[in-house]
Order: structure tokens, then sequence, then C-alpha cells
């Protein structure tokens, strides 16, 4: 069976490569993404949406500083080559995730995009 690590792993990896598709494929059909600066995103197509209109917007990179996991729980602590830091939770059900919940200070990123 596959652990979260892995699942968090390649999440990063298709993170990195702007993979929208890629991405949504990780997540289960009635998954839910809550990103609390921005609110809560369900469903795989929505996610799909959400991540090609980031990727379309903004310059991101996810540096994995630590990789947790917790029974089906994956923890992944980040931060981006300009400083920003966060956190999000992954609840792996069945090899996909089900719930992810992401901690990171908007105000910052977005300063950070608009090089203020």
């Amino acid at each position: 069976m596959i652990q979260p690590k892995e699942i968090l792993g390649r999440w990063v990896e298709l993170f990195n490569q702007y993979d929208a598709d890629g991405l949504a494929a990780l997540y289960t059909e009635d998954c839910i993404n809550h990103q609390t600066p921005n609110g809560i995103v369900q469903g795989r197509e929505a996610i799909r949406a959400m991540f090609r209109s980031e990727f379309e917007q903004f310059e991101m990179v996810c540096i994995v500083e630590n990789i947790f996991q917790d029974g089906n729980v994956g923890m992944l602590e980040w931060k981006d080559p300009k400083g920003l830091r966060g956190c999000g939770f992954f609840w792996i059900e069945n090899g996909q995730i089900a719930y992810q919940r992401g901690y990171w200070d908007k105000l910052s990123f977005m300063n950070q995009q608009s090089g203020a």
C-alpha cells in the first residue's frame, strides 16, 4: 500500500512541474482542499481548475523542509525560494488525497508575486 509520504513526494514533484492534471489525479473524486487563506475547494475537477488558474497567475516553487506521516495523514512543511513558508496536512484514503488543509501567509505571498 502506498504511504502518505510517497504521495506527498509525488505531489511536490507534480506541483513543481505545474502539472494540474497530474495533481488532480492524486485526489479522490469528492475531495476537499481547504487552503485557510483562500477557503474550501471541493471535488477533483474544481481542484484541477484551481491549480490551473494558480499556475497561470503565479510563480510558485515548493521546496520540502520536512515530510512526516502519522497513520493515514501526511504532513508537509515547505518553503519557496523567496522565503515564504507554510505547511499542509493531507488525509489519505485508498491511496488518494481525500482532504487537504494548508496554512501560509497570503499577504506575504501576494507581496512576493507583485515584487513588493
